[in-house]
């Protein structure tokens, strides 16, 4: 009967055990893969239409397959079939597969037969990490750091106080020479010792000398007309001048950090008169994605009195995004024009940017370092002459140029021609 007891008790051990590991072994499938590959499945796959922790075209994917198995009784195998062709489960009257796909608007998912069950293993391992701690203000944890406010405490001078201490001292002192000039006069008064004024004073000498009058007043007519032509040159330059627009848009971390191409966003410039201001739609191709920025690149925005997070809403604002929809209620955004030539000068950017293959930057400066953009250069006709005069014209593998360097090459002597030298300072040109 022992004997018995004992095998019965040691088969229950063993039936307890082999429930633990199933149930150990079901807890841990989200993380049997890797999650540094998951998470460049994820990027190159996903990222376009899900986020972790918030839903977007998709649903929010963070702890997707615990929440489907604690609350649809979803495995694995369901998952990655829906993974690799979600249509068909919809066609197939799938309950949950129907509902997600109604529930999102019939948006219809990307299927990807070509994820092996490992790929499959590695997203889910990324999305079961646990979510990052919430950023920590740079300015809590290091008050004196850039960008950061510097508190007045009770044991520091502040600079008002230094400025104020300077008045106070200045005051003082030029009391002190009033009074001892008054001392220095009592004394004078009491010995009887009187001042002489010998000779005319300076300015009445200076009148009865007509040479000296009519020098003076040739110089100051000549400095007038100085300064005068000087500001009605400036009129209508307005080089340095940087707007504030009504959604930041940093140029600094668009052409900056993430190498974005100029024509990207501003692609009329290669076939057009005009660069063009980009429609919204063309931001919405990347940040239809990008709600929020990475945490570093929010600290930076500190320094410039900038949230760059609160810029993106503004954006989705204007194009009428919930995050998900498109909900049809935009709002035109009023740029503030910056670059902006006489309506009597023609300048075209496609016969600059295409044909002559000058870079912004020669114009706009260097706009990848702008926080801010602001106009680099004067714009003035006699700026625009000089690069003609210094320029010279790109005739490599150009068939149209070919014979007209030629001939110009031997009426001017040289051997690479400018663009003035091709007629670029006929008045013509740029005015018509």
């Amino acid at each position: 009967m022992k004997q018995v007891i004992y095998r019965n008790l040691t088969s229950k051990i063993l039936h307890l055990g082999f429930i633990l590991l199933l149930t150990f072994s079901t807890s841990l499938t989200a993380q049997d893969g890797d999650p540094a590959n998951g998470k460049s499945l994820f990027n190159t796959n996903c990222a376009a239409c899900h986020k972790l922790d918030k839903p977007m075209t998709g649903p929010a994917l963070r702890n997707v397959e615990a929440r489907l198995a604690e609350d649809e009784g979803l495995d694995r195998a369901w998952l990655s079939a829906w993974i690799r062709n979600s249509a068909a489960m919809i066609k197939a009257g799938d309950a949950y597969a129907v509902k997600i796909y109604n529930e999102y608007n019939q948006t219809a998912m990307t299927a990807f037969p070509t994820l092996t069950d490992q790929d499959i293993s590695d997203i889910l391992a990324y999305t079961a990490a646990p979510a990052p701690p919430p950023p920590v203000d740079p300015c809590i944890a290091n008050p004196g750091g850039p960008g950061c406010d510097q508190p007045k405490t009770e044991g520091g001078i502040s600079n008002d106080l230094i400025l104020g201490a300077l008045a106070v001292l200045f005051g003082l002192l030029a009391m002190a020479l009033i009074l001892v000039k008054r001392t220095l006069n009592r004394f004078a008064e009491a010995k009887g010792i009187e001042a002489e004024v010998k000779g005319k004073p300076l300015w009445k000498a200076f009148v009865e000398n007509q040479f000296l009058v009519l020098v003076t007043a040739i110089f100051f007519l000549l400095a007038s007309g100085y300064f005068v032509y000087g500001y009605f040159m400036q009129i209508g330059v307005d080089q340095g001048y940087e707007p504030v627009q009504p959604i930041h848009y940093s140029h600094r971390i668009h052409a900056g950090d993430n190498g974005i191409d100029c024509k990207y966003c501003h692609s009329s410039a290669r076939v057009s008169k005009h660069s063009g201001i980009p429609s919204l739609n063309v931001c919405m191709n990347c940040h239809k994605s990008i709600s929020e920025v990475a945490p570093a690149t929010l600290a930076e925005g500190k320094e410039y009195g900038v949230d760059y997070n609160a810029e993106i809403q503004k954006l989705y604002e204007a194009v009428g995004w919930d995050g998900q929809n498109y909900t049809g209620d935009s709002k035109p955004v009023k740029w503030i024009r910056i670059h902006n030539l006489p309506d009597f000068a023609y300048f075209n950017h496609s016969q600059h940017v295409s044909v002559a293959g000058i870079e912004c930057q020669t114009c706009h400066g260097p706009v990848e370092e702008m926080e801010i953009m602001y106009q680099y250069s004067p714009l003035t006709m006699g700026w625009c002459i000089n690069c003609h005069r210094e320029t010279n014209v790109k005739v490599k593998d150009n068939g149209y140029y070919t014979k007209i360097h030629e001939e110009l090459s031997k009426k001017y002597g040289v051997d690479q021609l400018t663009a003035a030298q091709m007629g670029g300072l006929e008045c013509g040109k740029c005015h018509y």
